[in-house]
């Protein structure tokens, strides 16, 4: 679990109504990774290497708490838990649009693709989201199919489902 950086992060699973939940968070708060899933190393893998950090402590983080509250229905708590992404500027871009999608209303891939600036790069957007590594926070479940289906989704599109099923009774 060796990543290029010397800075440590903290791993924490929390139980969710879709499933445990691990985390990766840096020194400063920010989440790097994380997913519907026990194994650490499949959240640290889906971690930049330049921002993966190189040793993770087993401990408990402020975005554990906003999980909480996204699941008690402060859809709104995720959104706000700051996140470290790296990539390039269409992804930057990318990352930051999928934050600004309401709860309860998705975007298909081409409608994403218009709000990143590029309306005629459907691929390179399901791109953006596949390689979304704090998903919750950067709510890449909110990107569907043209055709209305889910798609894919790294976690399941059962955690797809269920997110995008709870968001549309809160929003």
């Amino acid at each position: 679990m060796t990543g290029s950086s010397s800075k440590q992060g903290t791993v924490q699973t929390v139980d969710t109504p879709d499933g445990p939940f691990t985390l990766v968070v840096d020194d400063e708060g920010r989440v790097l990774g994380s997913g519907w899933t026990t194994d650490r190393q499949a959240v640290l893998d889906r971690i930049h290497r330049d921002i993966r950090p190189g040793a993770v402590r087993e401990g408990v983080t402020g975005a554990a708490d906003d999980v909480a509250a996204y699941y008690a229905g402060d859809v709104a708590a995720a959104m706000a838990t700051p996140v470290a992404q790296r990539g390039t500027q269409l992804q930057l871009r990318g990352w930051a649009a999928l934050r600004s999608i309401p709860p309860g209303q998705p975007l298909s891939y081409t409608e994403f693709a218009a709000v990143v600036g590029n309306p005629g790069a459907v691929r390179a957007a399901a791109s953006i989201c596949a390689r979304n590594a704090p998903a919750l926070f950067v709510p890449c479940h909110r990107v569907l199919r043209s055709d209305g289906t889910l798609g894919g989704f790294a976690w399941g599109t059962q955690v797809k489902d269920s997110l995008l099923r709870r968001e549309h009774e809160i929003g």
